[in-house]
């Protein structure tokens, strides 16, 4: 128990490796090493940018600061769920003061498995209705560190990254471009984000091999597929949801959408590369240095000793690709992007016209799937059940430190909802863009989408509620309703990349161990380049609409 307690507490602060660990498995490891012995004996520790965790605890205090001052209102809703344009009005807070600081201290609980009332809407870990909170996602990170550290217990994983990196020493580019292209055709036609997160232990090691650091890993990884949603094509969870909710076709303005996306990701692939060549050609730019063990597996790569893969070590590393191919396939919903049908936001499943071998799996599907795929590693690799069960747990208790930080970041979304104050929001957003011409409304539009992507995303959920509202107002300003899904859209997934409440997006720099001053810096003049890219389009829609 002392040596789990002792795991647990560094969740959050630099700890040195366990002599167990291979090289692949401490570079892939959410906590950093230790701070140098000597600098900690003459008290030299710095005084860096605040962790992650003290970010989104700032962001929650200020959020429910600002909710107290906001009036509370709603619009009406139609028989379809949806609000009703021009029927909003203010109402009594339903929280009183002292239940407001009750709201923020049980953020961080509701963020993790707050239930919300069908009925009143309001957010708490004992009502009854559906999930709010992030359970799922929690739960999900922590069955990837458990699988993922069973497979480097293996050293098959480290061994094969090896030799990739070697065979591919001279063409990492290639390796970038794909992967890039990969996640970000993924982010487009299915919003990839939650099961990014499982890549990351595998693919740091690979570009840290390749010479490169873990901000190419971060581009790879989270950007990619952040920057493939702001150019949504089929995007039944983005582009559908919010088709349906703005009375048109999810094929309807397509291709701006592809437009969209071909500009924006190839932007950020030539940007990607770019950084990746200068960091590899001088380790000295590296936004992120490299740690010691870093530079170890650089030093492995350029080996030409390494010991050939045995009839084991190629067996795990089989069952991790067939897992992988297997997580993508199956979260797919085939027949909702073949079929041009519904998709359900919360199961993923197609709701009409599925596939009979279509698996509509989601994240309880995909965290059963890990578990049980880190026994049949255990069994194939003959590490025991001993073996097997502690390097599963070393594993979690590795990773519980970004899963915590997802139900923080989803405590921001519970305050909003608590107070009723979302709507008043919309209100006031939909009272700027009225009665606008068709270019002074898209840049309007695209202004407002930042706050409103702040407060109710930009996703299925934030579709589905800001559609029915400013969808009708393209109408008077000459504007396909088409272009209002697209803008919102895209503007919600250059939001994706910057603000410190996605929660993805936190969890991803904490399995990297990447500062998020460090990936601003990296991320700042590529948001300029795609920023001008998208209005640029946008206002090329309006002028053709």
């Amino acid at each position: 128990m002392a040596e789990d307690a002792s795991a647990v507490e560094r969740a959050g602060d630099p700890a040195p490796p366990r002599e167990d660990m291979t090289v692949a498995e401490q570079v892939a490891d959410p906590i950093p090493p230790a701070e140098d012995a000597g600098d900690a004996a003459a008290g030299k520790r710095k005084r860096g940018f605040p962790s992650p965790l003290t970010i989104l605890v700032a962001v929650t205090v200020g959020v429910w600061l600002l909710a107290l001052a906001i009036p509370s209102g709603e619009y009406q809703i139609d028989d379809g769920g949806r609000p009703i344009p021009g029927s909003y009005q203010e109402i009594d807070s339903p929280l009183d003061f002292g239940e407001s600081v009750q709201d923020l201290v049980y953020a961080p609980i509701n963020g993790l498995y707050g239930i919300q009332d069908l009925e009143t809407g309001l957010v708490a870990p004992f009502n009854s209705g559906a999930l709010f909170g992030s359970a799922q996602v929690f739960l999900f990170i922590l069955a990837i560190g458990g699988f993922m550290t069973v497979v480097f217990k293996t050293g098959a994983l480290d061994l094969g990254i090896a030799h990739l990196a070697h065979k591919y020493k001279t063409r990492g580019t290639v390796l970038i471009v794909t992967l890039s292209v990969l996640f970000g055709i993924l982010g487009s036609v299915m919003s990839w984000s939650d099961e990014t997160l499982g890549f990351y232990a595998l693919i740091i090691p690979l570009m840290l091999s390749l010479g490169y650091d873990r901000i190419v890993t971060v581009s790879v990884v989270t950007i990619a597929p952040f920057v493939g949603s702001i150019g949504s094509t089929v995007n039944p969870f983005r582009i559908g949801v919010g088709s349906d909710a703005a009375g048109v076709e999810i094929g309807d303005g397509i291709v701006l959408r592809l437009l969209l996306f071909v500009l924006t990701l190839g932007a950020t692939i030539a940007y990607t590369v770019r950084y990746a060549n200068r960091v590899k050609a001088n380790p000295e730019l590296s936004i992120v240095p490299h740690d010691p063990e870093d530079a170890e597996l650089v030093k492995q790569a350029e080996r030409n000793d390494l010991a050939p893969l045995s009839v084991t070590d190629k067996a795990v590393i089989g069952i991790v690709a067939f897992t992988f191919l297997l997580l993508v396939f199956s979260i797919i919903p085939w027949g909702s992007i073949l079929n041009n049908t519904i998709v359900d936001p919360l199961t993923h499943e197609t709701i009409t016209q599925a596939f009979s071998w279509e698996l509509g799996w989601w994240l309880p599907e995909l965290t059963a799937m890990f578990v049980v795929m880190a026994i049949v590693i255990g069994l194939v690799a003959r590490l025991g059940e001993a073996g097997t069960s502690k390097a599963f747990l070393q594993g979690v208790i590795d990773f519980t430190g970004p899963a915590i930080l997802v139900a923080v970041a989803r405590g921001v979304s519970v305050i909003l909802t608590n107070t009723k104050t979302i709507d008043t929001v919309l209100n006031s957003m939909e009272g700027i863009v009225d009665g606008r011409s068709n270019v002074v409304f898209i840049l309007l539009l695209s202004l407002i989408s930042l706050p409103l992507g702040f407060l109710v995303g930009s996703g299925s959920a934030g579709m589905a509620l800001v559609m029915p509202i400013l969808a009708p107002l393209g109408d008077f300003a000459g504007v396909e309703r088409s272009l209002i899904v697209t803008t919102y859209n895209a503007m919600g997934g250059l939001l994706l990349l910057v603000i410190p409440t996605n929660a993805l997006l936190i969890a991803g720099l904490g399995l990297a161990r990447v500062g998020f001053d460090k990936y601003f810096k990296f991320l700042l003049p590529l948001v300029g380049i795609l920023t001008a890219i998208v209005l640029g389009v946008l206002v090329l829609g309006a002028v053709a609409s």
